[in-house]
C-alpha cells in the first residue's frame, strides 16, 4: 500500500509541473568527436537522425547521403554507411590535419498544376530531377517552389583550418567567422549566414544546446542575422550544441515561416505539410502560390 501511494504522490507531483510543448522533429548530424590529435589513422563515427528531442533516436532512420569535405577541398567517402530504423551512422577516416566539413543536402519540390479542371498536387518526394516526369501531359497552371534542406558539422585535427569551407551558392549555407571547432564557454562566436550567395540579413537563428530530454527547460537561445547575415552567440555552457536558421513561407499569403526544419513541411519532411487548424469548416483566404524556402542546422561542440 504504500508503494502504490508513493507512486500516487509521483504522478500527482508530476502533473503539476508545467507542461512543455512537443517540439517539431528537427534533422541533425552528431559526431562521436569533433577534435583530433592529427595523427593520420584517426577515425570518427557519425550519427544522423531526425528527432523532436536532440541527439536522441525517436523518428524512422533517413536515407541521406552525406557529403564530407577534407581539409584540403577534397572529397571524402563516407564508410560503413547504415540505415537503421531511427538513425543512420557512417564512418569517416581521419587522415589528413585540419578542418573537415559534413554536410547532408537534400533539395524537394512542392507546388501543383490544374488537369481537368482539377487542381493537384505534386507527389511527395518530388525533387528537380524528377520534376518533369511528375508533371502530366496537359497540365497548365503549373505552380511550383524549392525547399532546401543543409545539415552540417565540423570536426578538426590538429589545428582548425577553412579550406573546407566553400559556398555553393545555393540555399541557405554558413560562412565561420569564429571556427565552429573554435567554440568556448564564455566567448562570442559569429558566424554568417548566405542564402544562395547572398547575406541573409533578418533571419531568426535559434541555438539549443543537447540533452533537453531530462530538463523542463530548453535553454533555447534566439537571435536574428544583421545586414550582412552575421550573427553572434555566447554560449552559457559546454556541450554539443544545435545551432539553426530557416526562411521562406508555405505559400503566399499564408505568411511567416514554414514548420521546423526536418519537420512536416520541411525539406526533410517532404510536401509541405496541409493547413488545418482552428475552426475546421470556416471560410480560409485562398492560397497563393508556393514560396521557395530554405532550412540549415548545424550542430557544433562547445568547449568547457
Amino acid at each position: 500500500m504504500m508503494k502504490f501511494r508513493t507512486l500516487l504522490l509521483a504522478a500527482g507531483a508530476l502533473a503539476c509541473l508545467p507542461a512543455v510543448a512537443q517540439a517539431a522533429p528537427r534533422p541533425w548530424m552528431l559526431p562521436s568527436e569533433t577534435m583530433f590529435a592529427g595523427t593520420g589513422n584517426e577515425w570518427l563515427t557519425v550519427d544522423a537522425a531526425i528527432s523532436s528531442d536532440l541527439f536522441y533516436f525517436d523518428h524512422p532512420g533517413q536515407n541521406w547521403e552525406p557529403v564530407i569535405t577534407a581539409p584540403d577541398g577534397s572529397s571524402v567517402t563516407a564508410e560503413n554507411r547504415t540505415v537503421g530504423k531511427l538513425r543512420e551512422t557512417f564512418d569517416v577516416p581521419v587522415t589528413a590535419k585540419g578542418s573537415y566539413k559534413i554536410a547532408i543536402t537534400n533539395v524537394m519540390v512542392m507546388g501543383g498544376y490544374m488537369l481537368n479542371g482539377e487542381r493537384k498536387m505534386l507527389p511527395r518526394g518530388t525533387t528537380p530531377a524528377t520534376l518533369a516526369a511528375a508533371i502530366p501531359q496537359g497540365a497548365t497552371d503549373v505552380q511550383t517552389a524549392q525547399a532546401s534542406t543543409r545539415i552540417e558539422t565540423f570536426v578538426s585535427a590538429g589545428e582548425p583550418t577553412r579550406d573546407a569551407f566553400k559556398l555553393t551558392g545555393k540555399g541557405l549555407e554558413m560562412m565561420p567567422v569564429t571556427h565552429p571547432n573554435d567554440a568556448a564557454v564564455g566567448e562570442p562566436a559569429t558566424f554568417q549566414f548566405l542564402l544562395d550567395g547572398k547575406p541573409a540579413a533578418g533571419l531568426d537563428v535559434t541555438a539549443i544546446p543537447g540533452g533537453v530530454r531530462y530538463r523542463q527547460d530548453l535553454k533555447q537561445m534566439d537571435a536574428k542575422t544583421d545586414a550582412e547575415g552575421k550573427v553572434t552567440l555566447t554560449w552559457p555552457d559546454a556541450g554539443m550544441y544545435w545551432v539553426s536558421v530557416s526562411t521562406g513561407g508555405r505559400r503566399g499569403g499564408e505568411g511567416g515561416p514554414g514548420g521546423q526544419p526536418g519537420g512536416p513541411g520541411s525539406a526533410a519532411g517532404g510536401q509541405p505539410a496541409q493547413a488545418g487548424g482552428e475552426g475546421q469548416g470556416a471560410p480560409r483566404p485562398p492560397m497563393g502560390p508556393p514560396q521557395n524556402r530554405a532550412t540549415y542546422a548545424m550542430t557544433i561542440e562547445v568547449q568547457g
